[in-house]
């Protein structure tokens, strides 16, 4: 079984470095809602779950599971959700709603970054390192839907993709987390 059909089973692909990367994902800059820039190297030694969120999405209730999971495992995991309307305009909120609503809903106090686009033309460059072999060194994918999930190791490698349907819980993330 190759790693395309682990992933549509939405099993753990354990991938490993093909190449070097050609980018290095920590000179990649990410803004949070409240525009202050994200130096993603200050997360150098942790695992980085990146996963595109929106607020309008019938996976909307895993913002519980990935708080739940931040607070379980944050000595060693960070998670950085990122907002995206591009998938049925679920995330039509500004920066403010955004936050209010997660806040009220579900907590969250893993780092939320400002509205990106996760594909297409204005592709955010975190999504063009996630989704390029030629810029993870790993393997070429696209993000199907909200709430598709990629897991970074402590070396900055990306480790594994999980579909949007794989809740944050689940073992097979957790494995991935502790692993």
């Amino acid at each position: 079984m190759g790693i395309f059909d682990l992933f549509s089973l939405g099993k753990v692909p354990k991938v490993r470095a093909i190449q070097e990367p050609k980018t290095d994902i920590y000179s990649i800059s990410l803004k949070t809602l409240d525009g202050e820039t994200i130096d993603l190297s200050r997360f150098k030694g942790k695992k980085i779950l990146f996963v595109n969120v929106a607020s309008q999405c019938g996976l909307t209730p895993q913002y519980k599971g990935l708080q739940k999971l931040y607070e379980q495992e944050k000595e060693h995991l960070e998670i950085i959700g990122l907002p995206c309307n591009q998938f049925l305009s679920q995330e039509k909120g500004d920066a403010e709603q955004i936050q209010r609503f997660c806040n009220q809903n579900y907590g969250v106090s893993f780092t939320l970054t400002e509205k990106i686009k996760v594909k297409g033309d204005e592709q955010h460059p975190i999504y063009a390192w996630l989704t390029k072999r030629k810029n993870n060194g790993v393997i070429d994918s696209r993000v199907k839907w909200n709430f598709q999930k990629y897991l970074i190791n402590e070396d900055g490698a990306l480790q594994a993709i999980f579909s949007p349907k794989t809740i944050p819980m689940s073992d097979e993330i957790i494995k991935a987390v502790n692993s």
